[in-house]
Formats: C-alpha cells, structure tokens, sequence
C-alpha cells in the first residue's frame, strides 16, 4: 500500500499544541499512524460528512482523506466533548 501524505489545517496545529502534555505524544503517533493506513481498525466515517474520525484517548481527530492524490488533510483535534461542535 502506497504511503499518504499528512497535511495538517493551521487551526488543527493550534489545537494539537493546546493539548496537555501527557496526551500530545499520544495523538501525535496516532496521526502519523495515518500516513500509513488512514482507514485504520477503529476509525469510522461521519454521518453527512466526506471526514472520518479516529480516537485517541479523550481526544479525537477529524480527517478527510484524498485517495487520488494520496493525502490525508488533519482538520480537527479536540476533546471528544467539544469536537464535533
């Protein structure tokens, strides 16, 4: 399987230097994960929405994913309480 390119939204870079420590190095194994297989086990579509979500501990990160070009845009990262608002 070919190897997608992870682009990350300059709002989603605020958001994943905003997190607590404990919990970047966390999130941010889990987007690189993504270069690799992006519909990853655990991942799941959104109803409405060409994005996917993916969770890593109480944080969740929204994606979408162009296979075309092989690209994986990082929209959103937050607490899976304030995140789909």
């Amino acid at each position: 399987m070919a190897k997608y390119k992870i682009e990350i939204r300059k709002s989603a870079v605020k958001e994943i230097e905003g997190l607590p420590k404990r919990d970047l190095q966390a999130v941010i194994e889990k987007i690189n994960s993504l270069a690799e297989n992006p519909r990853q086990h655990g991942c799941e579509k959104l109803s409405g929405q060409e994005k996917y979500r993916v969770r890593c501990g109480d944080y969740r990160i929204l994606y979408s994913i162009e296979d075309v070009i092989l690209v994986v845009y990082v929209v959103k990262v937050g607490h899976r309480r304030e995140v789909y608002r």
